[in-house]
């Protein structure tokens, strides 16, 4: 009882918290991201003086961040585009959320490891990790911008789609890293024991079964979540189909099946939207309001935890390391659109210069690079020095990237 107790006390702090945020952000008229951040800071410093323990520790939140916000924030994302034109660009969009995010997240990893230049304490699986976190991009203040700008479903498709997708890749690169960084912690502890070896095609393979695991879960539960949604025709039936199949799609693949949740998560809203698209205006009506204020809900809790967990000794001890993943960040985002889009002239539509430079500055990092530090174990001596990376980068994309792409899209007359 006192269990449930202290998980419901969490929730209303956290709620009340991002409810408090968004107030911020409309009497600053800043982005409610950056809202929500300052709240978690205020929230963080009114702790002490009610002496009030929330009970988040670095040590539960992967299992808040994984099991209850991403699969929201992922089907909520998917469920947004549009599947007609999603069809026209999902070449280039696969290209840039495969080859582009391993170029993007090696860069970064070579930035950081020889920028940082300390082998012992910030080793290469730690930049390695580094880089997949920052490899994921958040671009929602472009996307809002653009859609007040009415530049068209074609340009929208292709920043969210791509977005979206990447985000679910380095998730699924991010797990195979981290999957190294604790293996190589148990076989360090092993004390000489034999420990099975790791090669490059046990890997490819590895990434492979969980990869295509999590699209073949996500097509089945897409389809079976359709034909629960045709037999009930109910608005509010359908609406709470919807939010069960992105919790239990999760987490029939990662923890039954062991396979990437997100990955199913994306693919069954996908498959789901697209099956249901003739519903849109019937009993599905209701369905992207729904998923609109439960996207803005969980992503402002997101960034409440980060402003609680953030420090003043990051910014002290860590400045160093913030400038290096920031310009790491930066320029691996826009050397990997450089690389890649030239490929995608065999796989799509052409993409214009105009929108390659939007998409290498908005290619901002925000709540999933968030969600996803904010889940490294503890156990990992470098969490912290990951951690304080990460919060730096995205504090420069809400102060600077977020500020100035309406600028921008106003320059290249998009």
């Amino acid at each position: 009882m006192n269990d449930v107790i202290v998980i419901v006390g969490q929730g209303l702090y956290l709620a009340a918290a991002a409810v408090l945020g968004l107030g911020i952000a409309r009497i600053l008229r800043i982005d409610n991201t950056l809202g929500c951040l300052v709240a978690g800071v205020l929230a963080a410093l009114l702790l002490p003086v009610i002496d009030y323990d929330t009970g988040l520790r670095a040590t539960s939140l992967r299992e808040l961040v994984f099991y209850v916000i991403l699969p929201v924030l992922i089907f909520e994302s998917a469920w947004q585009l549009e599947p007609k034109i999603l069809k026209r660009w999902i070449g280039p969009i696969l290209l840039f959320s495969t080859l582009g995010l391993v170029v993007c997240a090696f860069l970064i990893a070579v930035i950081t490891y020889y920028g940082i230049g300390h082998p012992e304490g910030f080793p290469w699986v730690a930049a390695l990790l580094t880089g997949a976190i920052l490899a994921a991009t958040d671009p929602v203040s472009v996307v809002n911008k653009l859609r007040k700008e009415k530049t068209g479903e074609d340009l929208l498709t292709l920043v969210e789609g791509e977005s979206l997708f990447n985000d679910a890749a380095a998730v699924v690169l991010y797990s195979l890293v981290l999957g190294l960084a604790t293996y190589s912690i148990v076989e360090s502890s092993s004390m000489g024991a034999a420990a099975p070896t790791l090669s490059v095609g046990s890997v490819s393979l590895y990434f492979c079964m969980i990869f295509f695991g999590g699209v073949a879960v996500g097509l089945v539960f897409g389809l079976f979540t359709t034909l629960v949604i045709l037999f009930l025709k109910s608005s509010s039936a359908s609406l709470m189909t919807l939010v069960v199949a992105a919790f239990a799609s999760f987490y029939l693949a990662e923890s039954i099946l062991h396979v990437s949740g997100i990955i199913s998560v994306m693919v069954c809203a996908i498959v789901a939207r697209a099956c249901l698209r003739k519903q849109s205006k019937t009993f599905l009506a209701d369905a992207e309001p729904t998923w609109e204020w439960l996207g803005l809900l969980f992503t402002a809790i997101i960034f409440v935890i980060m402003g609680l967990v953030i420090t003043f000794e990051m910014f002290t001890h860590q400045w160093l390391a913030m400038m290096i993943a920031t310009a790491a960040a930066l320029g691996a985002r826009a050397l990997s659109v450089v690389l890649v889009t030239p490929l995608t002239r065999f796989v799509g539509p052409p993409i214009p210069k105009s929108w390659r430079l939007l998409m290498s500055w908005g290619g901002l990092r925000g709540v999933i690079a968030v969600a996803l530090v904010l889940s490294l174990p503890v156990e990992l001596s470098y969490w912290w020095t990951i951690q304080s990376m990460v919060f730096g980068v995205v504090l420069f994309s809400l102060l600077v990237q977020g500020t100035t792409s309406g600028r921008l899209i106003h320059k290249l007359n998009l």
